[in-house]
C-alpha cells in the first residue's frame, strides 16, 4: 500500500540537483516523481524512482544525507473537483497532510496520483480506503 520514497538533504548551491541526477543516471535509476522544497541553507529533495534500493545505496556511496520515507499514492479521476472531494473527506475525518506533490505515472489521461505524506498514514489509509478513495 506504502511507496517508498527517497529524500536528499542537499546545500542550495548551483549544481547540487545536477550531481544528484548524474548518479542516479549512471546506475540506469530513472525519476518517476520530484518534489523540491528549500530554504536559504538547504533543499530537501522528494524522489520516487524505479529502483529505491540502489538510488539510496548509489546516493549514500557518494555522501549524500538520504532518507526513505513511505509515502501514499492517491489516485485520482483527472477532472475538476476530484482533489477537493478527497481534501473534504480527509478534513472530515481529521487526516493532517504533512506534504503531497503529483505523480506523472498514471496509465492514462484520466487518472491523476497524488504522492502525499500524511499523519497517522496506516490509520489514515484504512480510513478513507472505506470511504471509497482508491490507493497505489
Amino acid at each position: 500500500m506504502f511507496i517508498k520514497q527517497i529524500s536528499v538533504f542537499l546545500e542550495n548551491k548551483a549544481g547540487r540537483l545536477a550531481e544528484i541526477t548524474g548518479v542516479l543516471a549512471e546506475n540506469e535509476i530513472n525519476i518517476k516523481a520530484l518534489s523540491i522544497a528549500d530554504t536559504n541553507d538547504f533543499g530537501i529533495l522528494r524522489l520516487i524512482v524505479d529502483k529505491t534500493a540502489e538510488a539510496y545505496n548509489a546516493l549514500s556511496d557518494r555522501g549524500f544525507r538520504v532518507r526513505e520515507t513511505p509515502v501514499v499514492g492517491i489516485m485520482l479521476d483527472h477532472k475538476p473537483g476530484e482533489l477537493h472531494r478527497v481534501l473534504k473527506q480527509m478534513e472530515k475525518n481529521n487526516i493532517f497532510i504533512e506534504y503531497m506533490y503529483d505523480f506523472l505515472a498514471a496509465d492514462s489521461a484520466e487518472k491523476v496520483t497524488i504522492i502525499a505524506k500524511l499523519e497517522n498514514q496506516d490509520e489514515a489509509v484504512k480510513t478513507m480506503s472505506c470511504a471509497g478513495i482508491k490507493f497505489l
